[in-house]
């Protein structure tokens, strides 16, 4: 019984350890593709804002939140 109860609880951690996981991978993207991209003044500012939220919104474990944040500064960018 306390084995079905670990392999429950490490199955129920995986996808908050997948969302983690990908938020450092969308700030790459971003942080590689910023300084070639062809953007406005107030375009570039809006995504390194929101790229800069992002990474706080994973610091404090709201990954949903960061990868929403960051997918938004990756529309801005064309990526």
């Amino acid at each position: 019984m306390l084995r079905s109860m670990l392999i429950a609880l490490s199955l129920l951690a995986a996808p908050a350890a997948a969302l983690a996981n990908q938020c450092p991978g969308m700030m790459a993207e971003i942080d590689a593709a910023l300084p070639s991209a062809n953007l406005s003044e107030a375009d570039r500012a809006k995504v390194m804002e929101l790229r800069a939220r992002g990474e706080q919104e994973h610091q404090v474990g709201d990954h949903a939140a960061s990868e929403a944040t960051l997918a938004e500064a990756k529309a801005i960018l064309g990526i």
